[in-house]
């Protein structure tokens, strides 16, 4: 039981281990030159992440963007969540990918991985 087995897809970084998840947000980015503000639903990793310029360095904790929507998904960091919690109960393994639909709802499909027939 646990969540090592699954794995979380990013929308542009790759997969991250479900297990390495300490928090799950969604926020808007910036308006930017005409260009509408976007939602994004991020999980924030348990890895340190750091950057700096000449007044300093500064450590945080590394976010990983699942979703982008053009409206705000409320419900999808619960409903992560949750899913999760029931996955992380199990002994599921394969990936959780985060799906926008165009109303800008968010749902999630797991896909299992496929276990080969003894030999």
């Amino acid at each position: 039981m646990g969540l090592t087995g699954l794995w979380i897809r990013t929308l542009h970084d790759g997969l991250v281990r479900a297990d390495q998840v300490i928090g799950i947000e969604s926020h808007s980015t910036p308006e930017l030159a005409g260009k509408p503000p976007h939602w994004l639903l991020n999980v924030v990793l348990a890895v340190p992440t750091g950057s700096g310029d000449r007044n300093g360095w500064d450590v945080t904790a590394l976010h990983r963007t699942l979703a982008q929507s053009s409206t705000e998904a409320t419900d999808a960091p619960v409903e992560l969540a949750k899913l999760l919690a029931e996955l992380g109960t199990s002994t599921a393994c394969g990936v959780l990918t985060a799906k926008t639909e165009r109303s800008g709802t968010v749902r999630f499909a797991f896909e299992p991985f496929e276990v080969p027939a003894p030999v």
